[in-house]
């Protein structure tokens, strides 16, 4: 681990508080990487293992395997378009197009953190010129299933078109949080003895629209967390990040997501994805 990497969560340890995983915390339970600073895909087969299962690519795989799993009051998944609900079924039969637009304030510390961290681990990379995303992403569903055969999770693999190189990681799920009145989507980027988790609070939007939002909050609600291991101890801290995806189909039939995060009130970047089913 590098000293920048411990200075980081030495701080996160500091702002946090200490979490029990397998107690009162069981919902802040997600993948970590094992396999030192950069983020492989080892992390895939061990978060399996905790079923008893396996991690296999699969070219049909969605991030989730029936949306209605989130159905609950504001939500219900038989109000989406049909082309928005398969693209999060189906996920592996879809390609991408992307443009990211930052914020004057925000592009600095946003260059600074992709240099320092994101590159370097492979995780939460997030492009800081239009030209680097020029050429679009791919990506690749592997789904994760228990003993029994059922769909845990699935892990999400998104690389740069051009190069190759995998800039996000994620694993997808759902999960309900303490006092919830239904579940949220849960997406956590493993890290090395650590990670970071975003549960987002899904919503019908017009026109068979999907909204998917992490609001500011207490602890314990919808957001964004940053989870660490120090010591002989996990601390659990949320972080000032918010986002709002809104998935839709646009008046010629293409689906596409606006993706805005913010830091604190204040619009940081955006990205618009557009979205294709492979031929």
């Amino acid at each position: 681990m590098s000293r920048l990497d411990l200075l980081t969560r030495t701080w996160w340890r500091g702002v946090g508080r200490e979490v029990a995983l397998d107690g009162a915390h069981t919902w802040l339970a997600g993948p970590t990487s094992s396999e030192g600073e950069r983020v492989g895909e080892g992390w895939l087969e061990e978060y399996a293992a905790r079923w008893s299962g396996e991690a296999v690519e699969s070219p049909d795989g969605g991030l989730l395997a029936d949306m209605s799993v989130l159905d609950g009051p504001g939500f219900r998944a038989g109000e989406l378009d049909p082309r928005v609900r398969d693209f999060y079924e189906h996920t592996a039969r879809w390609r991408m197009e992307v443009w990211v637009g930052w914020s004057a304030w925000a592009w600095p510390g946003g260059e600074l953190i992709s240099r320092l961290f994101g590159t370097r681990v492979g995780q939460l990379a997030l492009p800081t010129r239009s030209l680097d995303v020029a050429h679009g992403m791919d990506s690749r569903v592997v789904v994760i299933r228990g003993a029994d055969g059922r769909q845990r999770a699935a892990g999400w693999l998104r690389s740069l078109r051009e190069t190759g190189t995998v800039v996000y990681s994620g694993c997808y799920s759902t999960r309900t949080l303490p006092g919830a009145d239904r579940p949220s989507v849960h997406v956590a980027f493993p890290l090395e003895r650590g990670n970071v988790q975003v549960f987002l609070r899904p919503e019908n939007g017009p026109d068979g629209s999907l909204l998917l939002r992490s609001p500011a909050g207490a602890f314990g609600a919808d957001g964004a967390y940053v989870v660490v291991e120090h010591g002989r101890g996990t601390f659990a801290s949320r972080a000032p990040v918010h986002e709002t995806f809104r998935v839709h189909v646009d008046g010629e039939g293409v689906v596409r997501t606006d993706h805005d995060l913010r830091l604190g009130r204040a619009s940081a970047v955006r990205l618009h994805y557009r979205l294709e089913p492979r031929t």
